[in-house]
């Protein structure tokens, strides 16, 4: 495991912490601002920024040049990770897009997608959104049922795909839809890029109990897509869902130890406002907090040494998902405990201002659940890592 970046990726880290003084609102570093602001403005924020952050040369830190990137190392984007979540800067709107999407289309796109997609996205110019899950089709994946009918040189998509991230803001979506009608399972699905412009492609907002509608859900009703509008080949789409998935399984963890971190040292400095810092229980829950959260740390940067290795993580980037996951929930278990019967209380005493933490518990409920549940990540891990029978 190496601890040390270079010295060139600490002359990166100098060079960004430096704009981001320069360029990144005061406002905007404060715990909870981003709660004040009504959601379709907090995304033309965030969409100015990233626009921003690319013209500056910070955005698609380890991606090729040629596709945008800055061409940098597997260090570098750990540490644009580390400052940005420093910084408190907002969290790019185009995740699903930048972390899935640009890398499948650099593996495995034609030259036409990678020409005409991966900039706009990187600019956030176009926004996309996942179309995986289904009403019936959640964790079993497997068992979609959204159908595309090939029409002359189109398909034809009926169906319905639910808890959509970005799904209202979204230009386009990429989706799973089962192309070869009758087929079943893993066999005759296509991954489809869909204009959600279009006549019968209908958005609908969830609104969750913090209030927020990030996640949506979809309906396709005779949606036209046309057939080169298909990522990996028609039928092929189950092996490129996996190799998309890769790219979120291969994070490091550095932005999750280093945003978690800072939640506790909220919670810590929340504790002793509410003179609790001395409860003997309470110390040794924070303190098993910190050693899981040190473990996390230690995980990441064995993570990314492996990265700049070259090493393929395969399955084993499971353990990473499973380890950040469930840290970040008793983290925020935690909390719960700190405040009890105050966990609903915006400001339990004057001067503690705890909404951004409270958005965050609601939030940290989630993580065990999407990007594969906790009990899927610990199937594979048996399986395909220590070699334990199905």
């Amino acid at each position: 495991m190496d601890l040390t970046f270079s010295a060139a990726e600490e002359a990166f880290r100098a060079d960004l912490r430096g704009w981001l003084a320069d360029n990144l609102p005061s406002t905007w570093r404060e715990p909870g601002f981003w709660a004040t602001v009504p959601d379709a403005e907090a995304f033309e924020l965030r969409r100015e920024w990233e626009r921003r952050k690319f013209d500056a040369g910070f955005a698609g830190i380890d991606w090729p040049t040629e596709f945008g990137g800055r061409g940098g190392t597997p260090g570098m984007k750990a540490i644009y990770d580390e400052e940005m979540a420093h910084a408190r800067a907002p969290s790019t709107v185009n995740s699903l897009g930048l972390a899935f999407l640009a890398p499948t289309i650099m593996a495995i796109g034609s030259e036409e997608q990678k020409r005409e997609i991966i900039r706009p996205l990187l600019r956030c110019d176009v926004i996309w959104c996942q179309g995986f899950s289904e009403p019936d089709a959640g964790s079993d994946l497997a068992a979609l049922r959204a159908s595309g009918v090939a029409d002359g040189e189109d398909i034809v998509v009926n169906g319905q795909k639910v808890w959509t991230t970005n799904a209202i803001h979204a230009d386009r979506i990429f989706a799973l839809v089962r192309t070869e009608p009758g087929s079943q399972r893993h066999r005759g699905i296509s991954m489809l890029l869909i204009d959600m412009h279009q006549d019968g492609v209908e958005a609908r907002p969830l609104r969750q109990m913090s209030g927020a509608t990030e996640f949506g859900e979809v309906f396709f009703t005779n949606a036209r897509v046309p057939a080169t509008e298909c990522l990996g080949g028609l039928g092929n789409g189950w092996a490129t869902a996996m190799l998309l998935l890769s790219f979120e399984r291969g994070a490091s963890g550095i932005l999750q130890y280093t945003s978690f971190r800072r939640a506790y040292d909220e919670i810590v400095r929340a504790a002793r406002v509410l003179g609790r810092d001395q409860e003997p229980v309470l110390r040794q829950e924070l303190a098993q907090r910190l050693v899981e959260l040190e473990c996390l740390r230690y995980h990441a940067m064995h993570v990314l040494t492996r990265v700049e290795q070259g090493a393929d993580l395969g399955s084993e980037s499971s353990m990473t998902k499973l380890q950040w996951s469930e840290t970040y929930q008793d983290l925020f278990e935690t909390f719960d405990d700190l405040l009890g019967s105050d966990i609903a209380i915006g400001s339990p005493v004057a001067g503690l201002d705890l909404t951004a933490l409270q958005a965050e518990g609601f939030w940290s409920r989630s993580v065990t659940i999407w990007g594969g549940s906790s009990q899927v990540q610990r199937n594979i891990v048996a399986e395909r890592v220590l070699g334990l029978p199905r």
